[in-house]
């Protein structure tokens, strides 16, 4: 594994290079008219706005951060390499959404002129250039990051570094590098994610139900700062979320790699007896897998393409379940050239196995049955409909959760805790394939935005939300991929950081630290890790419950004090600019708690309460943080799509406007923050509080 590190490297460079080429290939392709042009500009202008001012508030965010770990750490002669470390992962993780934003706010207008002049196939594969861009970003740049960290301070041609006593410097670089990464991501997520859905529901409540006028109406002055949040929330938001999960995946094998004794090592490698190459082929395989997936994911986009006459949703759901597996098969091929035992293979394919359970299982719970059924429950009002959709989000958990337990065990028993992580790392080998899928979606909804503002008529409007429909299935399909590596990467986190801090007191003298149930200091973690997943999802939910109002407020006087506006009289326009900053402005503010809470919680309990009680949060707040943000987000998903299934005639009788739709349109109201908010801000959650505790870990005990 001596040139390992520039191999991921030069792969990531490739998937730069590739992401270039379709962003050039999307700003070249044809924008439409005058009025499609001029909304689309609006919406880049706000995007932008809003990431700008976002970034002024992380920036001074990671400065503080980064001198504290400067300080923290100095004292061992790495208080440099952490802080610089750390500022890496947070550049890189803001450079993925920002990349990807661009392109889809490119992309979005160029969608629906694709659908006016060639139909659905065009609009299509110009959606998904637009998603490559997103993609290939966020797994290029993951894996470059990732790749110099390594050939900086890992010496993998040398071994030094992991047979010096130095290891655990090394793994508090990439600790560092995953928390910049982790923390940024949920700062990103949350606070795109109050924006989308504040601006989604405002425009909703006063357009659909109170105005009753159609969605994405140019009458409706939110209209514009609800496209401009599908960009900055499941765009740029999205995308810091899926490189955080990428990287603390990586992180957290090569974090077991460093700690793990040499018995449990040996299985990887059976003819290898020297701990500090069994440590070398431990710390380089996460990254190996990552290059082959990411090899198998460029190749998967340009096939996609090519599938472009088949249904959106046949191609889309292929796009998303194969990468794994020909991972696997490159793998195969592969691994045995370093001397790996093939029982790596066993462990990456129940980790491909069991992502594609958990994808399908999420596709059918906002796709098909119950998806009919909360619409059939909408004919009894809003009441019903949003009984019937909590009733799907909580079934939806059942065989997810049952598949990783299964998934869990079998790579447990194969490879120990480190397999559970390598795992996590097989489900997000296709993170480039997976994340184009889902950035397509949000230029989907954008393109049919643009459509209905610009007056292109129904049939191309028809295009564009199948297009998103499909998008909508897709990204809860992506959602449950990143939820699902996230309970077995923190498993695996939580297994190192338990190791961290019993060699720490190793070192100083003490004993080992013994994790026990009927321990009162674990089962009180416990209870305040389970407290905290639930403190973030009303955060968030709260959040978006008052900016949102705030906007419903705003586009009512709108309405009310300028003449003509909801009659559509000429000359009578909105003022998107002001919904568009009033947006801005709460999402930046109401952010903040969420985000402390993630991270400051474990800090406070680790010091305060100690190691065992911070053991003891990790493993409450993954019980209850992987179950929350599966129902939220499976709920809110089949909320959306059974509103949509209604508009497109799915209940005879009862077509837009209706009392079904309209109860409909009130759970598709609730579904959003669940689904793009508060469910995703949760499953970061139990991911920081794993790499901050896996940090501070050596200086708790």
């Amino acid at each position: 594994m001596d040139r390992l590190p520039l191999y991921a490297i030069v792969m990531g460079v490739i998937a730069l290079v590739v992401a270039a080429g379709f962003y050039f290939r999307v700003k070249a392709a044809p924008e439409g008219n005058a009025a499609m042009q001029r909304i689309a500009r609006y919406i880049r202008e706000g995007a932008m706005a809003f990431l700008v001012r976002e970034y002024k508030v992380l920036a001074i965010y990671a400065v503080v951060v980064s001198s504290a770990l400067f300080v923290g750490f100095n004292s061992q002669g790495i208080g440099l390499h952490a802080a610089v470390s750390f500022l890496s992962g947070a550049f890189l993780s803001l450079l993925a959404g920002f990349f990807g934003m661009k392109a889809a706010t490119y992309g979005n207008v160029r969608t629906t002129e694709a659908a006016r002049a060639h139909g659905m196939a065009a609009a299509l594969v110009m959606a998904l250039d637009g998603g490559a861009v997103m993609g290939l970003c966020v797994a290029g740049l993951g894996l470059v990051g990732m790749g110099v960290v390594y050939m900086l301070f890992g010496d993998s041609s040398a071994d030094k570094i992991f047979t010096e006593g130095d290891a655990h410097k090394f793994g508090t670089i990439i600790h560092a590098f995953a928390v910049g990464a982790s923390s940024i991501a949920l700062f990103a997520r949350i606070g795109g994610g109050i924006y989308t859905k504040a601006a989604d529901v405002g425009a909703d409540i006063v357009g659909k139900v109170e105005a009753n006028i159609p969605e994405d109406d140019p009458r409706n002055p939110g209209v514009i700062a609800d496209n401009v949040g599908d960009n900055v929330g499941d765009i740029a938001g999205m995308g810091a979320d899926i490189y955080e999960s990428y990287v603390a995946a990586m992180v957290a094998a090569m974090a077991l790699g460093l700690t793990l004794p040499q018995e449990q090592l040996q299985k990887l490698a059976p003819d290898v007896t020297d701990l500090g190459k069994l440590r070398t082929i431990a710390v380089g395989l996460p990254i190996l897998l990552s290059t082959l997936g990411l090899g198998v994911s460029i190749l998967g986009i340009f096939v996609t393409r090519l599938l472009k006459n088949l249904p959106p949703a046949r191609v889309l759901r292929l796009a998303l379940i194969l990468p794994p597996f020909l991972t696997l098969a490159s793998g195969a091929l592969v691994l045995p050239k370093f001397g790996i035992a093939m029982g790596v293979l066993v462990t990456l394919g129940a980790g491909a196995l069991g992502g594609a359970i958990v994808g399908l299982i999420t596709d059918y719970y906002t796709s098909a049955g119950p998806i009919h059924k909360i619409a059939q429950s909408s004919l009894t009002g809003p009441g019903t409909n949003v009984i019937r959709g909590l009733a799907v989000g909580l079934e939806s958990c059942a065989i997810p959760l049952f598949t990783l337990c299964v998934v869990g065990w079998a790579s447990n028993h194969m490879l120990g805790l480190y397999g559970i992580a390598l795992a996590a790392v097989s489900m997000l080998a296709g993170t480039a394939i997976v994340m184009t899928v889902d950035a397509y979606g949000p230029i989907a909804d954008n393109g049919g935005g643009i459509s209905e503002m610009s007056g292109l008529g129904p049939e191309v409007r028809k295009i564009t939300d199948e297009l998103d429909a499909v998008g909508n299935t897709t990204a809860a399909v992506g959602k449950g991929f990143a939820i699902g590596s996230a309970v077995l990467t923190v498993v695996a986190l939580f297994a190192a950081f338990n190791m961290e801090v019993n060699a720490s007191r190793l070192a100083k003298g003490m004993d080992k630290l013994e994790l026990s149930l009927v321990d009162a200091d674990v089962l009180m973690g416990i209870l305040f890790g389970a407290i905290l997943p639930c403190l973030v999802g009303a955060a968030t939910m709260t959040a978006v419950g008052k900016a949102a109002g705030a906007i419903v407020e705003e586009i009512r006087r709108q309405f009310r004090e300028i003449p003509g506006l909801l009659e559509g009289k000429e000359g009578a326009e909105p003022q998107p600019a002001v919904i568009v900053d009033l947006a801005t402005t709460a999402a930046i503010r109401e952010m903040m708690l969420p985000g402390a809470i993630a991270i400051l919680a474990p800090v406070l309990i680790g010091f305060l309460l100690g190691a065992k009680v911070l053991a003891g949060a990790l493993a409450g707040s993954l019980a209850v943080g992987a179950t929350l943000s599966l129902l939220m987000a499976n709920a809110g998903g089949a909320w959306d799509n059974a509103k949509k299934f209604i508009e497109k005639g799915g209940l005879p009788g009862h077509k837009k406007g209706s009392d079904a739709h309209k109860a409909a349109v009130v759970g598709d109201t609730v579904g959003d923050p669940f689904k793009d908010t508060s469910g995703p801000g949760v499953a970061i959650l139990i991911k920081v509080m794993a790499v901050v505790s896996l940090l501070i870990a050596p200086l708790i005990t």
